[in-house]
């Protein structure tokens, strides 16, 4: 028997709910899709208060699901519009709509500096340049946390080596899990590595606020925020919520990738937000045979762009198989010696001499 929509429509609507009615006709689901045998959807409540009192129902809807034949997986996540009367605890659930905040930007408890690593596109090595530069600030003896702020293609995880779900002692905030002398929290922790996340900006918006509010980072002299590319929805909301201390720009040196760097850039500025340096990623590459050296992306492009700007040019990073290696591998280059791993020793020396982590 093939599993369709209307099967599991059907059977959604005979799911009552408090107060009279069903989740189909109280018009309480969204984004209903049905994949081979994976049921994905979201119960949108009216208030926080609705949906703690939909819970069992929530449960209820995934028994009464898993036993449809046909249906191997069942993915709810639960929502809800409008302020509490009386603010709930936390849920550890990630991907709830964000909450109100007064006041504008505010700092996160324990952290000393928040440095947002960006992109003006993706492929320049954004992620790659946040856990290696998060690893040598660490081994210059600052402590340092790491979030995945990619919330859609969260890539940390795997390259910090870390596997174990975080833990949460108290039922209300996460306790990142350490790795290279790092804190370190990804979404990709909560999720099955092969799980695609889709989802609608509030819902991304909700996400960063909860990684960044209920994780336990204690005290960190610098939190590297690793970003999506591109000027979205994440980077704005974690301007508007968190002080930042700023953002550091990376971009390989062609004229492509420096096109959406400067959009990065104006971003950063509409949003009172420094730029504290451009890095150039990819700059040059060493034949590991030959011992030819070549600029495959161009070189100079960042320094150049810095200097037009007016802006800190804070250094070169090599483009190398050795790097990638070890990001696969979940030991970052960083961690190591040689000349790739002091490049980026350079760079966390430049940013503590400047103050800036």
């Amino acid at each position: 028997m093939t599993l369709t929509r209307d099967g599991v429509t059907g059977v959604l609507a005979g799911i009552a709910v408090p107060g009279g009615g069903t989740l189909v006709s109280r018009d309480l689901i969204r984004a209903l899709t049905v994949d081979g045998g994976v049921v994905r959807f979201v119960i949108e409540a009216a208030t926080p208060e609705d949906a703690r009192a939909l819970a069992p129902v929530e449960a209820e809807a995934e028994r009464a699901l898993k036993a449809l034949p046909g249906v191997t997986s069942v993915q709810i996540v639960m929502t809800a519009h409008g302020p509490a009367a009386k603010a709930p605890p936390p849920s550890l659930k990630i991907g709830g709509h964000p909450t109100p905040q007064q006041g504008g930007p505010q700092k996160v408890a324990g952290v000393a500096r928040i440095l947002a690593v960006a992109s003006g596109k993706g492929g320049v090595g954004k992620s790659t340049v946040s856990s290696n530069l998060a690893v040598a600030l660490a081994r210059a003896g600052r402590k340092v946390g790491l979030l995945d702020a990619d919330i859609l293609g969260p890539s940390q995880a795997k390259m910090m080596g870390v596997s174990a779900r975080p833990q949460s002692p108290d039922g209300q905030t996460i306790e990142p899990p350490t790795a290279h002398g790092v804190k370190m929290m990804s979404l990709g922790l909560m999720l099955k590595e092969d799980e695609a996340v889709i989802w609608r900006g509030p819902m991304l918006m909700g996400a960063l606020q909860q990684l960044i509010g209920q994780v336990n980072w204690g005290t960190l002299d610098v939190l590297i925020v690793d970003l999506p590319p591109g000027t979205g929805d994440v980077q704005l909301t974690l301007c508007q919520r968190a002080q930042l201390t700023g953002a550091l720009v990376v971009s390989t040196p062609q004229d492509v990738a420096l096109l959406d760097a400067r959009k990065a850039i104006d971003m950063f500025s509409k949003l009172k937000t420094p730029v504290l340096g451009l890095i150039e990623n990819m700059s040059t590459y060493i034949c590991p045979n030959c011992g030819h050296e070549a600029h495959i992306f161009g070189h100079g492009g960042v320094a150049a762009e810095a200097a037009r700007l007016d802006l800190p040019f804070l250094g070169e990073l090599p483009l190398s198989l050795e790097v990638r290696e070890a990001g696969d591998a979940g030991r970052p280059i960083a961690a190591g010696e040689g000349a790739n791993a002091e490049a980026y020793a350079r760079l966390a020396h430049r940013l503590i001499a400047g103050g800036m982590a």
